[in-house]
């Protein structure tokens, strides 16, 4: 437990840097649980996109069946590409040692991430890559700068090109001030932000699938505290009714 906590701390840690470091210019997700054809265009998009090297190690292929309204046959066909069964949960392919040969490291699992960093860090930092040909993969993200993946969704995106301020007088670096597309990819601006929002919700949803349920309940709930306290009131009326 104390493991678990000490990694999420870290991770807030990190990504607290991350944010300081770009002046905290978040762009706003605007993302929305309920909506599941959402729901189900993301978990289409991280499946292709993104499970090739990123786990979600904490769901299970049955439960994001049964929660995004998806039968087995459309998961097991369509969703999973490496012969796992329905129950079990979403891991990688790739083996380790090939991932930190090519990588580095292992790509971290992406169950909590959301819990971690926000909804609003994922959307910016999926749209934030740009071409740098002084990174071992060629790729940087002006909001996680040496970010050691490349860009996944570029395809659809296009090529960015970073726009350099004023070199800190300190340390020479070029602040990155914007990203300009110069290669236009498959989607089109508003095309490719509706993309990114599917994974991104789709990745909120994977850090916590019972907040589908908890949402759908707390309705029936607020309607059953709503009825008790109507009873309770007119019991208390009865009671009260020949007292002086």
């Amino acid at each position: 437990m104390l493991r678990k906590l000490a990694l999420v701390a870290a991770g807030m840690l990190v990504s607290s840097s991350a944010i300081a470091a770009t002046g905290g210019d978040l762009q706003q997700a605007g993302t929305d649980l309920s909506d599941r054809a959402s729901l189900q265009r993301g978990a289409k998009l991280f499946m292709n996109y993104c499970s090739g090297c990123h786990s979600l190690k904490y769901l299970r292929y049955s439960r994001m069946a049964e929660d995004l309204g998806l039968t087995e046959d459309e998961v097991m066909n369509n969703l999973n590409f490496t012969g796992a069964a329905f129950g079990e949960h979403i891991e990688i392919s790739m083996p380790p040692e090939q991932a930190t040969e090519w990588f580095g490291q292992v790509p971290p699992d992406l169950s909590v991430v959301s819990r971690v960093r926000g909804p609003d860090w994922i959307y910016t930092y999926l749209k934030s890559f740009y071409i740098d040909e002084s990174r071992p993969l060629g790729w940087n993200n002006q909001l996680f700068p040496n970010a050691s993946m490349p860009n996944p969704l570029w395809e659809m995106q296009g090529v960015q090109h970073a726009q350099y301020g004023e070199p800190d007088p300190v340390t020479g670096d070029l602040p990155v001030t914007g990203l300009t597309i110069v290669r236009p990819g498959e989607l089109d601006a508003d095309g490719f932000d509706q993309a990114v929002r599917d994974i991104t919700v789709f990745l909120e949803y994977a850090g916590e699938p019972a907040a589908l349920k908890r949402q759908s309940m707390g309705v029936w709930v607020i309607l059953f505290l709503a009825l008790f306290t109507f009873l309770a009131w007119l019991l208390k009326t009865e009671y009260w009714r020949d007292v002086k």
